[in-house]
């Protein structure tokens, strides 16, 4: 399974990075992490019919359309989805690359709610956009700060390290 990373934290050392690069480190097989970062305010003018897209927003497509699956790992900002990450989704929603791909969606949270709000928020859009999303492969993790290694920049915590194991099962499988 060709997998597509998207992580909707910019900090280096954020505990959703510790998220994906854990979902990374049990993924066996090939797997693209989008810099997200680099793309652009999303705006339909610089993606008019006929031009070419700005080169950022070009590899991101070239990304969604050779992968598999797709795997969103996110925070939850004010109750919602950080600003990043729905700009880089925006610039998937007209061009199709994401319609019939099975995702999975995994917030985490250093709240007792596991990012529940961006969750919900990340998979209806997700399915607007006609992605397929795997319930059993999407994940809230709540009190994520004790859970991960500042060190190694991972999840330590082995019930949560079990729930990734399973959702990338549901993943691959779908």
């Amino acid at each position: 399974m060709r997998l597509l990373a998207l992580s909707g934290s910019l900090r280096k050392r954020s505990s959703t990075g510790a998220v994906l690069r854990s979902a990374l480190d049990l993924h066996d097989g090939p797997a693209t992490t989008a810099d997200i970062a680099a793309l652009p305010h999303f705006n339909p003018d610089l993606d008019a019919e006929g031009a070419a897209p700005p080169p950022a927003v070009a590899a991101l497509r070239t990304a969604a359309a050779a992968a598999d699956a797709i795997l969103v790992v996110s925070p939850e900002y004010a109750h919602g989805v950080p600003g990043t990450l729905k700009n880089a989704l925006d610039w998937l929603v007209s061009s199709g690359e994401c319609v019939d791909k099975p995702i999975a969606v995994i917030t985490a949270s250093p709240f007792p709610t596991g990012g529940n709000h961006a969750n919900a928020q990340l998979r209806e859009t997700l399915e607007t956009m006609s992605g397929r999303i795997v319930p059993a492969a999407c994940l809230e993790i709540p009190a994520i700060g004790p859970k991960t290694d500042p060190t190694t920049e991972r999840v330590t915590d082995e019930a949560t390290l079990t729930d990734l194991r399973a959702a990338l099962q549901a993943l691959r499988t779908a």
